[in-house]
């Protein structure tokens, strides 16, 4: 059984940061490539960014780049987004996802077979 769990959201002020956690119960975490998505408040679910499984390759949406920082620590099975220079639109639940078993990169919400419930995010102006 494959447990994605996400911890680390919360509110802050914009221009704020905060580091989000996801820890992956699974065998495989250390071979997989691991995704962030979020989803605002009455819009559909995006791509915020992802991680190859050596940590040494990322890609991420452009509404994040220079701002987000994706990485993760295969020892501890988890993957982490540090969220910098927050703004309010992004506000949402982020929610970190995989396919298992799988070795592809993927910025399709669709190629993901397994998703954390999601934590909240809330940037206030």
């Amino acid at each position: 059984q494959v447990q994605l769990v996400e911890s680390g959201g919360g509110f802050v002020q914009a221009g704020g940061s905060l580091r989000l956690s996801c820890l992956a119960s699974v065998r495989s975490f250390s071979s997989t490539p691991m995704g962030w998505f979020r989803q605002a408040p009455g819009k559909e679910r995006e791509f915020v960014g992802t991680i190859d499984w050596s940590g040494s390759h990322t890609v991420y949406a452009d509404s994040v780049k220079g701002r987000f920082t994706i990485s993760r620590d295969n020892a501890k099975n988890t993957v982490y987004l540090q969220m910098n220079s927050l703004k309010p639109e992004d506000t949402a639940v982020y929610y970190c996802a995989a396919r298992f078993p799988w070795t592809n990169m993927s910025t399709k919400s669709d190629d993901m077979n397994y998703w954390g419930k999601g934590t909240l995010v809330t940037v206030s102006r």
